[in-house]
């Protein structure tokens, strides 16, 4: 009987994996958005709400390329971005010069306490243990600002594919979660988050995608 392989090492397992595949995944993602008028429009409604709460840094994390950083500046927010891997953050910076860019993770967000005005975490939970799920978002409500947005995308479901060949065809070595709504819910209220809206959708992101809007309840 072939055991499953582990989540220890997870950290650096998605490090080098999207190390390793960054320039082919970065092709792929390019103009994604611009065929999806669902999820822009999930954006356009975060960032009104940043706008409405008093405006503010708002970071992506887990920003790969930055794609979605550069579509939150278009719609007026200052974003910017943090990725766990450093060849992301590299053509990240190429792509969208003057941005803000750092390596980091979002088990230890190198943000003071609630210095952003909202916060994207778009696909990259998915890689995150659920063991890990709870300090991620401790994270998340403690860099976020009283009653602030956060934004959540993800791939729904209630299984995990281990993952060996990415983009391109070069190797990979990580889980993919795939989460329901409702689990990710308790997560967030346990956090103290309020959960605003729920949302699933089939696009070029996902084959069965979930959004998820909360905010950092208010002090």
């Amino acid at each position: 009987m072939t055991s499953e392989p582990s989540t220890a090492g997870w950290l650096e397992d998605t490090r080098v994996s999207y190390d390793t595949v960054a320039e082919s995944y970065t092709e792929y993602v390019r103009d994604l958005l611009d065929g999806l008028p669902r999820e822009r429009a999930a954006l356009a409604e975060f960032a009104g709400l940043v706008r409405a709460g008093g405006d503010g840094p708002v970071a992506d994390v887990g920003c790969g390329p930055g794609r979605v950083t550069a579509f939150l500046r278009t719609l007026g927010l200052d974003a910017f971005g943090i990725d766990l891997s450093p060849r992301m953050i590299q053509i990240a910076r190429r792509d969208n010069p003057g941005v803000r860019f750092a390596v980091g993770s979002m088990t230890d967000l190198p943000l003071p306490d609630a210095s952003t005005a909202g916060l994207l975490a778009w696909y990259s939970l998915i890689h995150v243990p659920d063991e890990e799920i709870p300090r991620v978002l401790a994270h998340f409500h403690r860099v976020l600002r009283p009653g602030a947005p956060l934004l959540l995308g993800f791939h729904v479901g209630d299984t995990s594919r281990w993952k060996t060949e990415g983009y391109g065809g070069h190797p990979m070595r990580l889980y993919v979660h795939h989460r329901t709504h409702a689990r990710l819910a308790s997560w967030l209220t346990a956090a103290g988050f309020t959960v605003a809206s729920r949302t699933t959708l089939t696009s070029a992101e996902s084959p069965l995608g979930g959004i998820l809007l909360a905010h950092r309840a208010p002090s």
